[in-house]
């Protein structure tokens, strides 16, 4: 008949906390370099959001530069289509007299 020691029961007791201690370890380990590598692609990830954004920013900046020229060219269409609107009913009438 096997009887068990208090000597006998803690080298068991060393034997399964010393495995339990290993398997979370080994567990932590791998946990931690899944989330650095889940860092990184964050980081790589927000490194290019930032580059979109500024090329959004520069391409903004340049919608604002380049829309009074716009208005301004649109406006002088519009006043020389006027002006020769005019003249071409001057014109009318006065063929007509």
């Amino acid at each position: 008949m096997l009887t068990m020691t208090v000597d006998m029961s803690l080298k068991i007791l060393v034997i399964i906390l010393s495995t339990t201690l290993a398997v979370f370890l080994i567990i932590g380990i791998v946990a931690i370099i899944k989330f650095v590598q889940i860092l990184n692609y964050i980081k790589s990830i927000v490194k290019k959001a930032d580059e979109i954004a500024d090329k959004a920013e520069n391409i903004a900046e340049l919608f604002e530069r380049s829309a009074a020229p716009v208005a301004m060219g649109r406006f002088l269409s519009n006043m020389a289509d006027i002006v020769f609107k005019a003249k071409a009913r001057r014109g009318k009438k006065d063929g007509k007299s």
